[in-house]
């Protein structure tokens, strides 16, 4: 019976430990058994929740200091001790202790004990609340009550979700919908900790988290640099060659004008400030990527105009420098 804990069971070999062991040995050994036992650990099998719940009990006990010594003098009158009736309580250790704890002394007082609430609810007020020998929060973890096991889930965001934020909803696995906040700035593969929306805890403490994958869907025209964002922006040879001013897409606005000076060449990086990326740790800017646009088909007068134009280049090789780089 409950209600006969301390009288019954001997918390110290529960632990495993003697009885003068320190607070660290107990300690020691409550966490390497609540391992073990632990009911994520062995899921439906309620001979280890039952141990669980002794480890816990036993380590409530002889954790705290004062309960410990109370339960010390307890166990010294034997664990046979049994109480009924008015005057009853046998070999007088019963009364000696409880009478000091009821402020009587030594002075010999009955006490009747009914097996239910009575003896539970005089004991357990005695002894901090709850049931007799049981903490009062329902078994613990490591200090408390143990927390409900984690989730994992994925989700997919398209490209722009993930880089300005916003706010989803999610099913879960029991068809319950869920609000999410996406945060600005949310990397492919990273993990978002949703607290508190996993499994319920089984002993009453702090639910389990969601661990949330997010996948980002590719976007067509750009592409994640850190907080920079990357564009490729094809531009005509006469362009490059004599400079001018284009127009460069930004992510979900208005495109920007650009300068591109004379003798731009294929690759070369333009840079607009602060329209990259926006977080609270930073923001990033857009970084347009020149590209050289090569005409796939020419008139017979342009391709005689241009074949006039390269005769007046100088007689020079482009690629002279990297063959010479890659024999070095």
């Amino acid at each position: 019976m409950a209600s006969q804990d301390w009288f019954d069971k001997d918390f110290y070999q529960v632990l495993g430990v003697s009885k003068d062991a320190s607070g660290a040995d107990i300690k020691k050994a409550y966490r390497k058994l609540a391992r073990t036992y632990h009911p994520d650990q062995n899921q439906g099998d309620s001979a280890a929740e039952a141990k669980f719940k002794d480890i816990s009990e036993a380590n409530s006990v002889l954790s705290d200091a004062e309960q410990r010594k109370e339960y010390d003098a307890i166990r010294a009158m034997g664990s046979g001790a049994r109480f009924t009736a008015p005057g009853g309580a046998g070999a007088g250790g019963f009364e000696d202790v409880f009478g000091g704890m009821f402020g009587q002394g030594g002075g010999r007082q009955s006490y009747t004990f009914q097996q239910g609430g009575d003896y539970d609810d005089l004991i357990g007020g005695l002894f901090g609340g709850g049931r007799f020998g049981q903490p009062s929060g329902g078994y613990r973890g490591f200090g408390g009550p143990t927390k409900g096991r984690d989730v994992t889930a994925t989700t997919t965001l398209d490209f722009i979700t993930a880089t300005k934020g916003d706010q989803i909803t999610l099913q879960t696995a029991e068809g319950k919908p869920i609000t999410v906040r996406i945060p600005a700035g949310v990397a492919d593969g990273q993990k978002i900790r949703l607290r508190g929306k996993g499994h319920p805890s089984p002993d009453g403490g702090e639910s389990g988290d969601i661990i949330l994958t997010v996948n980002v869907r590719k976007h067509p025209v750009f592409e994640r640099d850190g907080l920079n964002l990357r564009v490729t922006v094809p531009v005509t040879f006469a362009e490059a060659a004599l400079g001018s001013t284009i127009q460069v897409p930004t992510l979900g606005g208005d495109p920007v004008k650009l300068r591109v000076a004379p003798g731009t060449p294929s690759g070369r990086v333009l840079r607009v400030k602060g329209r990259g990326v926006e977080t609270s740790k930073g923001t990033g800017d857009l970084l347009a990527v020149v590209q050289i646009a090569v005409p796939s088909h020419l008139s017979s007068d342009a391709e005689e105009k241009l074949k006039a134009f390269a005769a007046e280049l100088p007689d020079e090789n482009p690629r002279d420098d990297l063959i010479a780089k890659a024999r070095s």
